[in-house]
């Protein structure tokens, strides 16, 4: 199915009827899409189009192994994502269908992983030698009254069980059943179950050798036990009273390049596969493997899913589909749920739908120097389920300063790995980093981080499970530590539990003294950020749509204490029986000293000052996402004395107190401690499928985006409609109600004879407020069913003098729709006379084409293993001309020939060879 697509032959037409909902004009999503320009450059360098088996690709290849990561490695022109490519079993090359992707050459071609480039310097870090240097470390925080990282009274015992492989959706190879037990002996009753799941890493590998993503595994190899690298943090919980176990999930990683939400699906199923065998044994114990009998059992109804990376995602999906059931068409399980999840640790997750599971306690960890998923986007798994749910839940964000990514896992860890490993923070020779560097101070080996790792797993745990409260300062922004973390610094903050939402900037937010701006836009005025600055900025991760109508905080800035910056939002608001105002506030990494005075006025005019804060931001380079936001609280005792009414307040104030400062102000909190009761509720869900239509020869066909509503409830949802022929995405806030046909949304093909690509329109749905999406994205192909123009080439000039161009015209037999990059002059050695040279030629067409421009005297065919000048046909013409502009060498020389094979997309080679002639102009 191709997603390289021009849009000439669709209108998109929504008819939904939704009294004043909300429009929105974010850029064009980061999905496949046409990518083509008449620049008539070649492709920068590492660039190719390859061809194998018919088929041609667009290829980038690294000149550096690039590891099998979790982040999801995508191809760009400029800001657009063209395509995910597919990584070749060499680590070097990676390979996007030119159906997926039409690109011209000339294109600004990237390629990046969770903000960061691959192909080429982060832009604005290539002058500087070295990067800004974090400032000196804080005074520890306070000790918690209860530390969860002690090991408990119990032994241990454990194993591993191997099931039958499963067959998922998608995905061709079965899928292996395998887990790794930890867990108590000599614990009366059943026990908590706490599941793991590993993230995406290599699959295989050979003794002494690279490790690969193969599946199944090669001859000679051996499996990557992803799956054991969490041993550390078993060991901890099933001392403590927990049974636990860690699956693998190799055969999803090896595969999930083929599903379009990048496996979370897949992982999901696995859990709940898992969860269910689990749920078999503890009713009939006897048929449990011998791992499952040798410690005390499961207790399904108090289950913690812990994920790392992509695991993290496939965790939450997991808890969200166990309570809102999937299509079957898409499940890999269609079993009854007999278990409850009480939460999830999330570290260092990716979020790729950006639809948290809400009503579901979570705490996510965000590793300050993570290197994989480097935009630490896992930071939506608060931002983006606020207000979907009830908000009972607890959902924590982590800040781990000096952690990476893949020390977690201990098989991913050098030196404690049984496959070959690395750290996920690549060392750059030219530009060391003071903070993330291997060795830097600041920097956490993999047993502090590991150590640290294990005791907020345990936190969440005794929280979310144990229903202890006493833990709970150690993830809600209070600003507590546990000894047994060791000497990593944290940093903490939260949405839901017992908080009031008191301010959420978007509309009807009335802000004086700030600027209220779009989190995400790329350069903008309406931009908070410069773009180096918003991928630095882990509450700014970007969705598949780029902006989003929803997404928006508010940023001042100040050279002089003492103006007010003010929040006057539409209707005055409750903190209820608040003790405090917790506000969510990003100020630039490194910096010191910001300081506000913060007040409140209520409806009748009566103001407080609340109290003073001071903040220093976390440490930082130009590396790491760490403009993030610290929680800070201010008591509202003051407010009592004063008269105000906390229960109607009108107006929140910060005051600048500091010479000079900067903030972004992402929302703001009535707080007040302990941990609510949760309870899920029933809610409508979306699923958005993929349909494929036929374009016809002529007039209008009307189909229906496959886009399928299940649940109850009513519940809202942004839906998000690109149209390619403008190439604006319309955002649209739509209300789902039960009983009905809640959406109504259509695109209208209009047929005619002219070659197009395949042709996609996508959707994406973000839920809003009651309602939750599994399947986020989607859309209606419609297919191209009008034959490729036939090419031709003649000669227009190949019998010039030096300084005239030799020129060939390339012709199609009719006009098409598209702009055509399908055909190619091949560069063939000479025979009979002197070739033409480098010297022939003017530099600046060398150095367009080839990258040659310095080069010394070399027949043209010799520039590179296959040289070639590419040909693009602007759509609605039907011939352009390809002219090979000479120069007078002022050398008198022999007549000298270029021969050239005109071949097109179909990959023959057989095309017709036209040959040049060059006569000397002396």
């Amino acid at each position: 199915m191709s997603r390289g697509l021009t849009a000439t032959a669709v209108v998109l037409a929504l008819a939904v009827a939704v009294p004043g909902a909300a429009y929105a004009d974010p850029p064009e999503p980061p999905r496949p899409s046409t990518a083509s320009t008449g620049a008539g450059a070649p492709l920068p360098d590492g660039w190719r189009i390859a061809a194998e088996g018919g088929e041609r690709y667009l290829e980038w290849r690294s000149e550096r192994r690039v590891p099998v990561g979790d982040a999801r490695i995508g191809f760009s022109s400029g800001d657009r994502l063209i395509g995910y490519p597919e990584a070749r079993p060499d680590g070097h090359t990676f390979r996007l269908a030119l159906e997926d992707a039409r690109v011209g050459p000339g294109d600004d071609l990237r390629v990046t992983a969770a903000g960061r480039r691959l192909d080429a310097p982060a832009a604005g870090t290539a002058q500087k030698k070295r990067a800004e240097r974090p400032g000196p470390a804080p005074v520890p925080a306070p000790v918690n009254e209860v530390d969860p990282g002690v090991p408990g009274p119990y032994a241990t015992a454990g194993g591993e069980y191997r099931l039958p492989s499963v067959r998922l959706p998608g995905i061709p190879v079965p899928v292996e059943m395998t887990g790794t037990v930890v867990a108590p002996r000599g614990a009366s009753g059943k026990r908590p179950l706490a599941l793991f799941l590993h993230g995406r890493h290599e699959t295989c590998y050979k003794p002494g050798g690279e490790a690969a993503g193969d599946w199944p595994c090669g001859p000679g190899e051996r499996q990557v036990p992803s799956h054991k690298g969490y041993l550390r943090s078993q060991q901890l919980l099933a001392s403590q009273g927990y049974t636990t176990v860690s699956i693998d999930a190799n055969g999803i990683n090896a595969q999930d390049h083929l599903l379009e939400d990048g496996g979370a699906q897949a992982r999901s199923s696995l859990v709940r596969q898992h969860l269910a065998r689990w749920a078999a044994w503890a009713g009939k114990p006897s048929t449990a493997p011998g791992a499952v009998r040798a410690g005390s059992p499961a207790d399904l109804s108090r289950v913690l899913l812990v994920g790392h990376s992509r695991g993290g995602e496939g965790v939450n999906r997991a808890a969200l589909d166990s309570l809102h059931r999937a299509p079957a068409d898409q499940d890999g399980y269609d079993g009854p749920v007999r278990w409850t999840i009480r939460g999830t640790v999330l570290i260092g997750p990716t979020v790729f739908a950006q639809n948290p599971a809400p009503d579901v306690p979570s705490a996510t960890i965000l590793p300050g120097c993570d290197g994989d998923v480097s935009d630490l986007q896992g930071q939506q798994y608060l931002d983006a389920v606020r207000g979907v749910g009830r908000g009972t839940a607890l959902n924590s964000a982590i800040y781990m300063v000096g952690a990476n990514h893949n020390y977690f896992n201990s098989e991913w860890t050098p030196g404690q790995a049984e496959a070959p490993a690395q750290d996920d923070f690549w060392p750059d020779p030219d530009r060391p980093d003071p903070l993330c560097e291997a060795g830097a101070p600041t920097r956490l080996t993999a047993d502090q981080q590991q150590r640290a790792g294990a005791t907020y797993i345990a936190a969440a745990a005794r929280l979310f499970v144990g229903g202890d409260d006493r833990v709970r300062p150690l993830l809600d922004g209070t600003g507590r530590r546990a000894p047994s973390a060791g000497p990593v610094r944290v940093l903490t903050h939260a949405v839901g539990g017992h908080r009031t939402p008191l301010l959420r900037p978007g509309a009807g937010l009335k802000v004086t003294g700030g600027r209220l701006c779009d989190q995400v836009a790329r350069e903008k005025p309406t931009s908070c950020l410069p773009l180096e600055d918003i991928l630095r900025t882990p509450h700014f991760a970007f969705w598949h749509t780029g902006e989003e109508a929803d997404r928006k905080a508010v940023t001042a800035r100040w050279t002089a204490p003492g103006t007010p910056i003010r929040f006057r939002p539409a209707r005055p608001v409750s903190a209820g029986d608040s003790r405090a105002l917790a506000l969510r506030v990003a100020v630039p990494p490194n910096s010191s000293g910001t300081r506000f005075d913060v007040a409140v006025t209520d409806v009748s005019g009566r103001r407080a000052v609340l109290g003073t804060v001071t903040l220093d931001g976390l440490p930082g380079t130009d590396r790491t996402a760490s403009r993030w936001a610290q929680e800070v609280r201010v008591g509202l005792a003051a407010a009592h004395r004063a008269g105000v009414d906390p229960k109607r307040l009108a107006e929140i104030e910060l005051t600048p107190r500091s010479r000079s400062g900067e903030l972004l102000l992402i929302d703001a909190w009535g707080w007040r401690p302990g941990t609510p009761e949760v309870r899920a509720t029933a809610m409508p869900r979306i699923d958005i499928g993929r349909a494929v239509v036929k374009e016809g020869d002529s007039g209008e066909r009307t189909y229906r985006y496959p886009i399928r509503v299940s649940g109850k409830g009513t519940g809202r949802v942004w839906l998000y409609l690109r149209d390619e022929t403008t190439n604006v995405t319309r955002a649209r806030l739509l209300t789902l109600r039960p009983g009905a046909s809640p959406v109504d949304v259509t695109v209208t093909v209009r047929g005619n004879t002219r070659y197009s690509y395949d042709n996609t329109r996508e959707v994406f749905a973000k839920a809003a407020r009651g309602a939750v999406v599994g399947a986020d994205y989607g859309g209606v192909t419609v297919t191209n069913d009008d034959p490729m123009p036939r090419f031709s080439a003649r000669p227009v000039a190949a019998d010039v003098t030096e300084g005239a161009p030799l020129t060939w015209r390339v012709s199609v037999s009719e006009a098409a729709d598209v702009e055509l990059w399908e055909a190619r002059f091949a560069v063939l050695p000479a025979t009979g006379s002197p070739e033409v040279s480098t010297a022939d030629v003017g530099a600046a067409w060398l150095e367009e084409n080839f990258q040659a421009g310095q080069t010394p005297e070399v027949p043209l065919s010799s520039l590179g293993p296959e040289p070639s000048l590419p040909v693009g046909i602007p759509a609605g013409r039907t011939s352009v001309d390809v002219a090979i502009p000479t120069e007078s060498d002022g050398r008198a020389e022999p007549v000298e020939s270029l021969r050239l094979r005109f071949d097109t997309g179909e990959g023959t080679g057989d095309g017709p060879v036209f040959t040049g002639t060059l006569r000397d102009a002396s």
